[in-house]
């Protein structure tokens, strides 16, 4: 080394300094590429208001992100126009599609990722109840996509990622699509994509799930409302109307109740009459009961602060294990709200009831009776009797026998002496009297035996459909004048019983009653004599239940294999997706 120059010392600077420099490059590499990476995340998480935790590992290269986890719903007040709005600061990591729209969020827990490149990061999916998802979609004008939900109902988690749910209003645009399963736990997983100038609908519009009630129309006589419910409804249903707005605060302030407010409570519940009444039918009933006096007013969710103190009196109505009134009226409203053009619906009406408004139920020969329907309009169902012909030839005979008898005895009493012609005149006075009376009793006999058997006749006679039922009860009630002539059709009809179940809770329970009664003869072998006693003893009431029983039978058979169906099963199928 002498020789040529250098020393050790030297050889290590030229040589070993270089190579250590070499060996720490990577190093210094992976750091700026590490601290650039969490630049960038920072910043994505920032321009997205997103919250997180960031831990980086400059020697290995990795990147620790601690992301919330959500479970969110569209908010509650409709009126509110976040509602109906974009979230002015959407995220733009992949899996926040559902960013764009303003929820209600609770977090539920912490999803940790690890990468090395700030597009590697994903935000976590959301939970959210998919017929709330679908709801709000609907109701801000999202369409559904038939073949889709096919699709899905067939195929379930296999269902091709992209694969559209829901469109556009004009059907152009994948407004809810199946997103990779990555991170869904099992969970159906979705995406959503939404665009301001889509939304069509707005607080105006009834949200799927509600249904309103119309009152009946007012008669033209009368020239108040207070006048119109009286006659519609008379007093009873008044009284039921108020107690049906605040039940007048009865266990609180009954005793400090003054005539201001008895009189407030009055004209409210005269008001109630008059006015629509819009209904919140879930999965377990009516839970909401608004009447529709402002504009708009009904479109409030239950738990609005604003409805709060408007809602009406629904004990009555409420699906109880107990009682069947509640799922009698639950079962009519969704029967009455749902239409061939009814997409999503909430209450499942029970097979039982289902079946019971699809059979032949009630005889034609109890509608005669009942004088609904004209005989002529009905199969032959009951025994001709001879009402002339020979039976007028036998009265004929009778009487002109009765009548030489008669004479023959008189030319016999004119020959006697007064005092035993007396005798004999009384005797055949008595004998025609006691003729006279058992021609009474037979004639009554007979009359009571055809009734009987015209009656077992009836019972016997061939059933109709219950559609036809209610369409030949709806013209009786307008022809007795208990339903409205303005009123169109069965539907329409229904609607207003409906909304007098609600204001009173007499006529409900009496109408369910009956209902039940009906349903039970039907599941029993068919109508008995006790049956068609009830029936006559309280018709006007079997004709209203013949209308709901009929709006229920139509709905059943409207929408069998409809996208209605699909979606339908896909709502129970899938209860909590993922959303991202």
């Amino acid at each position: 080394m002498a020789d040529s120059g250098y020393s050790p010392t030297d050889i290590i600077t030229y040589i070993g300094v270089p190579l250590a420099v070499l060996g720490v490059l990577p190093i210094l590499y992976n750091t700026a590429a590490t601290l650039a990476a969490l630049s960038r995340i920072k910043r994505m998480l920032r321009h997205s208001k997103l919250t997180a935790l960031t831990r980086s590992d400059v020697v290995n290269r990795v990147i620790e992100v601690e992301l919330p986890r959500y479970a969110v719903r569209p908010l509650d007040d409709r009126l509110d126009v976040s509602y109906w709005s974009l979230s002015r600061h959407p995220s733009s990591i992949p899996g926040g599609s559902w960013t764009q729209f303003n929820w209600r969020t609770q977090a539920i827990g912490l999803n940790t990722q690890r990468v090395e490149y700030a597009d590697q990061l994903r935000q976590p999916q959301v939970e959210t109840a998919f017929d709330e998802l679908v709801c709000y979609l609907m109701d801000l004008g999202a369409v559904p996509n038939p073949h889709g939900w096919r699709l899905l109902r067939s195929t379930g988690l296999w269902t091709p990622v992209g694969s559209s749910l829901m469109m556009s209003p004009d059907g152009m645009e994948k407004a809810l699509t199946i997103a990779p399963l990555d991170g869904s736990d099992g969970h159906l997983s979705l995406a959503v994509t939404w665009a301001g100038p889509w939304t069509t609908r707005d607080h105006s519009h009834l949200p799927p799930y509600w249904v309103r009630l119309y009152p009946p129309p007012p008669p033209p006589s009368s020239s108040s409302a207070a006048a119109a419910a009286e006659h519609e409804f008379g007093e009873d249903s008044i009284s039921a109307a108020e107690g049906s707005t605040e039940q007048l605060r009865k266990d609180s302030s009954s005793s400090n109740l003054n005539k201001s407010s008895l009189d407030s409570a009055r004209q409210q519940g005269a008001s109630n009459l008059q006015h629509p009444i819009t209904c919140q039918i879930s999965s377990d009933g009516i839970i909401s009961a608004l009447p529709e006096t402002t504009p708009h007013q009904a479109t409030h969710d239950n738990d609005s602060p604003e409805t709060t103190t408007t809602n009406l009196y629904i004990e009555h109505i409420r699906l109880r294990p107990a009682k069947s009134d509640g799922a009698w009226f639950a079962s009519a409203a969704t029967a009455y709200g749902t239409t061939s053009q009814t997409i999503l619906w909430n209450y499942k009406i029970a097979d039982d009831v289902l079946a019971f408004a699809r059979k032949e139920t009630v005889p034609c020969g109890v509608l005669v009776l009942l004088r609904v329907v004209d005989e002529a309009a009905t199969p032959e169902w009951a025994t001709q009797h001879d009402s002339g012909g020979d039976q007028s030839r036998q009265q004929l005979d009778a009487f002109a026998r009765r009548g030489r008898d008669r004479h023959a005895a008189m030319d016999a009493e004119a020959r006697m002496p007064p005092a035993q012609k007396a005798v004999a005149v009384r005797e055949r006075m008595r004998k025609e009297s006691e003729m006279q009376l058992q021609d009474m009793r037979d004639r009554m006999r007979v009359d009571r035996e055809r009734k009987e058997t015209r009656m077992m006749e009836a019972l016997q006679s061939p059933k109709w459909d219950t559609k036809l039922v209610g369409e030949h009860n709806f013209a009786w009630l307008q022809k007795t004048g208990e339903v409205d002539g303005h009123v169109r059709d069965v539907r329409d009809a229904v609607g207003t019983v409906l909304h007098r179940m609600v204001l009173d809770g007499q006529f409900s329970s009496k109408l369910c009653r009956m209902l039940d009664l009906w349903k039970a003869w039907a599941e029993n072998g068919g109508m008995r004599k006790s049956d068609l006693a009830a029936l006559q003893d309280d018709q006007v009431t079997f004709a209203y239940a013949t209308l709901l029983v009929a709006v229920i039978k139509d709905t059943s058979t409207a929408l069998e294999g409809t996208l209605s169906m699909d979606l339908q099963e896909c709502l129970r199928m899938w209860r909590t997706v993922r959303l991202g």
